[in-house]
């Protein structure tokens, strides 16, 4: 088992022990050190002005992400559960929440002729994994929207994307369409491992993920995305809808070639060596030119993905907004297939290890809202760059351009300094530093933390704070 599958596997426990987060790539690269994982790769650009004040003494946008499979235990058999949380994050303080309802393991939590309702996920549960059952047939997402509505809370609802199952740890099993035989093998990504050519379903534990390129994939998601478009949500937004864990490794199958090799408009002689040698999952320097048309293509692909499920969200209600969870840390995503920028954004300009063609290939234009994982450590709450909370939300004012309004905001949970808790004096900083320098406001990651570290009282004075001030 290599470095980077013992990392994965290990922050999968560590994981479920403090919440499961929406990583999106939140893996550092095996060479950083500690400093580096503080500081921003070379990114010169300071953002060039601060957002205005918000008009109205309501303030902006207080979201809160309910991860499915940490929260499951809750409100997997209980409605009243939901109803009873729902009235407590009216009253610290919240205007909205981000409820997932496909996780990880896929399987849905609303109705849907394409997908199966999700039954189960794999939990660390006193010292060993162990499946959580749902028995309950009450519909799980419009649960939340009720309550939400009895509250005056805006309900988001998001999805896992590109993922089709779980191999979970420890001999547990497996769960999802991949396994089950609903989705295809050749549906899922095809690694480029330093033994060779490798479907991802093949290489034991983790996430499996779903391949960008393939067609089918598409039409799949869209499908789930045409029937959770049909509830009356405030917006959708979809969680890793990027490329593998795997990162560069990933995805060389076969559809993959034939279309790149089309984008080039010239056979790759050497598949996928001409491209990147077995195993590697990180540029060299700022990358070979078949690099960067390659990571050229790979942005095309989620772009492109993202524009056709924003119009197939639009053509069911073209009043739910629609947008996609990133993590902040644009100067190392790349790595990830994702330009989450606007195209007006020249990303050549600043990183070298980008075309010019790569700024055509933002979707931040498509897109009604972003949600921005300002995932900094405990002692990063103010600053101008990258792995700053503020700096994070400061620099995407520039990436976005105008284009879309954003939320930026911590993992309290798993974030350096944030695992054992005691960090409810730090919260009125956190929520100064993210909420005014975002545009729309700012989200918590994630609610299990706040109830597992008693942070409600914290965070109502935080927001109480900020609400004077606009008096």
């Amino acid at each position: 088992m290599n470095i980077m599958r013992k990392l994965l596997l290990l922050l999968s426990v560590v994981a479920f022990v403090a919440c499961e987060k929406p990583d999106d790539g939140y893996i550092w690269p095996d060479n950083w050190s500690e400093e580096e994982k503080q500081e921003p790769e070379d990114n010169p650009q300071e953002p060039d002005k601060e957002d205005p004040k918000p008009e109205t003494k309501e303030g902006k946008d207080r979201l809160v992400w309910i991860d499915a499979a940490a929260n499951f235990k809750d409100y997997a058999n209980s409605e009243k559960n939901i109803a009873a949380d729902m009235k407590r994050l009216k009253e610290t303080g919240f205007t909205g929440v981000i409820v997932e309802v496909r996780p990880t393991t896929a399987g849905l939590l609303f109705k849907s002729d394409v997908e199966g309702p999700l039954t189960q996920v794999d939990a660390w549960v006193t010292g060993a994994y162990k499946w959580l059952k749902r028995t309950a047939d009450f519909d799980y997402l419009q649960a939340f929207i009720d309550a939400g509505k009895a509250e005056g809370l805006d309900v988001y609802a998001a999805i896992n994307t590109m993922v089709g199952g779980k191999q979970c740890p420890y001999g547990l099993g497996s769960s999802g369409p991949l396994f089950d035989g609903s989705a295809k093998k050749e549906w899922a990504s095809v690694i480029n491992t330093a033994d060779g050519l490798v479907n991802c379903m093949d290489m034991g534990d983790g996430t499996k993920f779903l391949n960008p390129a393939n067609d089918e994939v598409v039409d799949y998601l869209l499908g789930i995305l045409e029937d959770l478009a049909a509830y009356d949500v405030k917006g959708i937004i979809l969680d890793r809808c990027r490329y593998d864990d795997y990162e560069l490794m990933s995805d060389f199958s076969e559809a993959s070639r034939a279309k790149f090799e089309a984008y080039i408009g010239r056979k790759v002689d050497k598949w996928p060596a001409d491209i990147c040698s077995p195993g590697a999952d990180k540029l060299t320097g700022n990358g070979t030119d078949m690099q960067k048309k390659w990571m050229e293509f790979r942005a095309k692909n989620i772009h492109d993905f993202v524009e056709k499920a924003a119009d197939k969200v639009h053509s069911v209600n073209p009043k739910v907004r629609f947008g996609a969870y990133v993590g902040a840390w644009y100067s190392s995503y790349y790595t990830s297939g994702v330009n989450w920028a606007s195209p007006k954004y020249k990303t050549s300009t600043y990183y070298k290890w980008a075309t010019p063609d790569y700024s055509k290939y933002g979707y931040a234009d498509h897109c009604d809202i972003m949600i921005i994982g300002a995932y900094a450590s405990t002692k990063s709450v103010y600053g101008n760059t990258e792995w700053t909370m503020q700096g994070f939300c400061k620099l995407a004012q520039n990436l976005f351009a105008g284009d879309v309004p954003f939320v930026g905001g911590p993992d309290i949970g798993n974030s350096t300094g944030f695992p054992n808790g005691g960090q409810g004096a730090l919260m009125p900083s956190i929520v100064d530093a993210c909420i005014n320098a975002s545009t729309e406001g700012m989200f918590f990651f994630d609610l299990c933390h706040i109830k597992m570290y008693d942070y409600w009282d914290d965070i109502k004075k935080a927001f109480d704070e900020y609400l004077n001030k606009l008096q």
